[in-house]
């Protein structure tokens, strides 16, 4: 247990420095969201699993109240994975679904731990065809899939699992700085637009005594 916890503590300092390119993707992916762009999102096993987790939280919420983001994780229409993997093979599984959801301007966020995942590294390259921007979450780089992303961070990391707790921690950070920009933040308070269209002003301070 220590062991874990120390890896993940070193992992974490480390990752401190990948923080102002968290922010620069935060500001970016909100202005495509806010421009009636999407987010798409894939990943093999865990890495599908924060995909989703990506998603959900742009769909949704992350903390604060504002209105749904159009955001796709590709693995979970199971009726079209499993007929792209029949017809055309598992490589294409992401890669086609970029094709046909991806319009010029979106943004896919591509993981994985290793950074060599066939159909994750297919889904970035199809992603450059139509003009959608692929930034990637990877392990140790460099890497296949770091070096066909137009961005990439990596976590420097000594197993598959801190480093797929530190890519939550990059997914968190990475939906802060997205409701940072479009909430924006003055003196502990947040506005934000709700999906009524109507502004709602949130004391954050408040809002936390009132969760306790």
């Amino acid at each position: 247990m220590d062991a874990h916890l120390t890896a993940l503590e070193g992992a974490l300092r480390r990752f401190q420095a990948q923080a102002p390119r968290l922010e620069s993707w935060g500001r970016r992916l909100a202005a495509v969201l806010e421009d009636g762009g999407r987010l798409l999102a894939c990943g093999n096993g865990g890495s599908a699993e924060q995909a989703q987790h990506l998603t959900a939280e742009l769909v949704g919420r992350y903390q604060t109240e504002r209105r749904p983001f159009a955001a796709i994780p590709l693995h979970t229409d199971v009726s079209a994975l499993t007929a792209i993997g029949n017809d055309y093979g598992a490589e294409e599984m992401f890669a086609r679904q970029v094709r046909a959801h991806g319009r010029p301007g979106d943004v896919l966020v591509c993981l994985s731990t290793s950074g060599s995942s066939r159909n994750v590294i297919a889904a970035a390259r199809a992603a450059a065809e139509v003009g959608v921007r692929a930034w990637a979450l990877t392990g140790p780089g460099p890497n296949p899939l770091a070096g066909v992303c137009a961005e990439a961070i990596t976590v420097e990391a000594p197993s598959t699992a801190t480093v797929q707790e530190v890519h939550l921690a990059a997914i968190h950070m990475l939906c802060a700085a997205v409701d940072a920009v479009v909430c924006g933040t003055d003196g502990g308070t947040v506005a934000c637009d709700t999906a009524d269209g109507a502004r709602r002003v949130l004391d954050l301070d408040r809002e936390a005594e009132e969760a306790v």
